[in-house]
């Protein structure tokens, strides 16, 4: 990574595996505006990997799902790698997040998204073993009420619901749909969407509006 400069010579770059404060990495990664994706989990720094053709199409069809939601739904924002400010430890940049503009658990400030959404989805293909670890337990820790990881190369996807601190695996109902318990009206068409048929995906869920 040694090619990544910040604006300021006075700024050091990021370098995966620094260790760091929530402060210093925000503001040394604002310095970079030319570095697509980094996140401080538990004070260290992990950069951005080269995506995946299988990352870039569930990322693809996520949002489009999340953003038909949105669009129906009043007082929701489906947000797409944004960077989330946590505690002074962790900075993440969740692949989507979905959360209420009003009266939910997090807020806008200096146009960062802070605090925990209330749902969470991260694609995960070379970051299985951080999203469905370290990751999974500061959303669980900061109270990410519903988190979704959908492993691509394993074809599989998780959905977890917080229930009394801890996270609980939720799964499809007989038709293969899950029903978000904190959205009312949001359903994800596991069986289409693991099958490739997000045309399904889309029909299940202008059918739940």
């Amino acid at each position: 990574m040694s090619a990544l400069r910040s604006t300021s010579p006075s700024i050091p770059c990021l370098d995966n595996g620094d260790r760091l404060s929530r402060a210093e990495f925000h503001r040394r990664y604002e310095a970079m505006p030319h570095l697509k994706k980094a996140e401080l989990i538990e004070g260290v720094v992990y950069l951005g990997s080269p995506v995946r053709i299988e990352h870039s199409r569930g990322d693809k069809q996520l949002t489009a799902w999340l953003a038909a939601f949105e669009l129906t739904t009043p007082d929701v924002e489906a947000c797409s790698n944004a960077s989330v400010l946590f505690d002074d430890d962790n900075e993440f940049q969740p692949d989507i997040c979905l959360r209420r503009v009003a009266g939910g658990t997090s807020r806008v400030e200096d146009g960062y998204v802070t605090g925990p959404p209330e749902l969470v989805v991260e694609i995960a293909a070379s970051s299985v073993s951080r999203d469905l670890h370290m990751k999974k337990e500061v959303y669980r820790r900061h109270g990410v009420q519903e988190y979704i990881v959908w492993r691509v190369l394993d074809e599989a996807l998780d959905w977890f619901v917080l229930r009394d601190g801890e996270y609980v695996e939720q799964k499809p109902d007989a038709r293969g749909v899950i029903e978000s318990q904190v959205f009312p009206g949001l359903r994800l068409a596991v069986t289409e969407l693991l099958a490739g048929d997000f045309a399904g995906v889309l029909a299940e869920q202008q059918a739940a509006r």
